[in-house]
């Protein structure tokens, strides 16, 4: 977690210096509403207690955002998007959890340039459907969780670049803080990282 830390900070700092380069001054900037999508890459972060050995999960995530400039450099996002999450267990049955929610992120974002950018910001997610599966002796198992808590918040934060005719590219990673599971002592908590592809409409 230092790491990233560390990695976001050096990006922040390196954003402010190409912050001389040229961008579009905060009179002729839009705001825009979109299409996002990609692929989540998740896992439990954190301590259940056992010697359970979890490991990334890849799902996908698709939804719709709006983009509001407040400055030349700065505006606000928000967000509506189905994000697959959960994790795999190393062990016999190959078992895994599968986390459907809708996530709502509220982001800032800071335009180092018109292509260049950073952002950060909370997510509220909520859950729709939580489920175990796993193999064994051949055959395919799944069953639904009960144990999973219905709310999820935590933050947001990655870089991103706007390409030309509308399309843009970010990396994320979602830091949650709510307990995966409710009325228990496993302390996990949904942490991954995403990689997604977006489409603005032209105003």
């Amino acid at each position: 977690m230092k790491k990233l830390i560390f990695a976001f900070t050096a990006l922040t700092l390196f954003a402010v210096n190409a912050n001389a380069q040229m961008r579009t001054p905060a009179s002729e900037q839009v705001s825009t509403f979109g299409i996002r999508g990609g692929a989540n890459f998740f896992n439990w972060g954190g301590d259940d207690g056992s010697n359970n050995d979890y490991t990334n999960r890849a799902g996908f995530h698709a939804g719709i955002y709006g983009n509001m400039f407040v400055t030349d450099g700065f505006a606000i996002e928000p967000g509506a998007y189905y994000s697959v999450k959960g994790t795999a267990a190393d062990n016999f049955t190959e078992s895994r959890t599968i986390l459907n929610y809708v996530d709502v992120p509220i982001l800032l974002r800071f335009y180092a340039t018109d292509g260049l950018n950073l952002f950060a910001g909370p997510q509220g997610s909520i859950l729709l459907e939580s489920k175990m599966e796993g193999e064994a002796f051949g055959s395919t198992f799944e069953w639904e969780r009960d144990d999973i808590n219905d709310l999820d918040a935590g933050l947001v934060f990655g870089i991103g670049y706007n390409l030309p005719i509308g399309l843009n590219v970010q990396g994320s990673y979602d830091l949650g803080l709510t307990p995966v599971f409710k009325d228990s002592d496993a302390n996990v908590y949904n942490r991954g990282f995403k990689v997604s592809l977006g489409y603005s409409f032209p105003n």
